[in-house]
């Protein structure tokens, strides 16, 4: 293989060997045996399985996402709910995400780590996201972005991590309007009747 796709492999064989036995079992060897490669090739990119863990973890969680700028909130909801959840939904991610949480309680240094990503991710998306329905006057200019953060990013970790439940379609429907509500929109704009056609 050349440089470019082992070091591909190697991260690939991290994320599935991650999700199959976990952090705290994870071991170099295996994810070496998984790539097809050997240790070596693995020290020679990463110190240690926390350096491999930490990069390839933030560099997956860092991944662009679509332009979340429909010129509405609650379209720009909707498109940001749809993203999140399809991202979440993956076995990987569902089964990596919860795991790395809890070794984050354990570990000082995976949770500075995420604390950092997670802080930088959250202006860059959700930031935006509220600065931009602040501008255009669907919310108030006093709404807290912190606090904002947390109604549109809490529920699909808690639904992720804690109860473990799918996301559904009007699940994610439901929760646009219940997030625009709680940040302080307005009742959506009634849709237009088509006039009558005389005859």
């Amino acid at each position: 293989m050349l440089r470019g796709e082992i070091t591909t492999a190697i991260r690939r064989a991290l994320m599935q060997e991650l999700a199959a036995v976990g952090y705290g079992r994870l071991s170099i060897e295996a994810v070496a045996r998984r790539a097809g490669v050997s240790k070596t090739a693995i020290y020679r990119r990463w110190n240690s399985k926390l350096d491999l863990v930490l990069e390839v973890v933030t560099a997956a969680a860092g991944a662009r996402l679509p332009a979340l700028d429909t010129g509405a909130l609650r379209s720009d909801l909707a498109l940001l709910f749809q993203v999140v959840a399809h991202a979440l939904a993956h076995p990987l991610a569902a089964q990596i995400i919860p795991d790395l949480l809890a070794e984050a309680a354990r570990n000082p240094t995976i949770d500075e780590t995420f604390q950092q990503m997670l802080r930088s991710r959250q202006q860059e998306i959700v930031g935006g996201l509220i600065t931009r329905a602040v501008d255009r006057g669907e919310l108030p200019a006093t709404t807290d972005p912190d606090v904002a953060v947390d109604l549109i990013v809490g529920p699909l970790y808690w639904r992720l991590a804690i109860a473990r439940t799918p996301f559904t379609d009007s699940y994610l429907e439901t929760l646009v309007d219940s997030v625009a509500r709680a940040l302080g929109a307005g009742d959506p704009l009634p849709r237009q009747r088509p006039a009558p056609t005389s005859g």
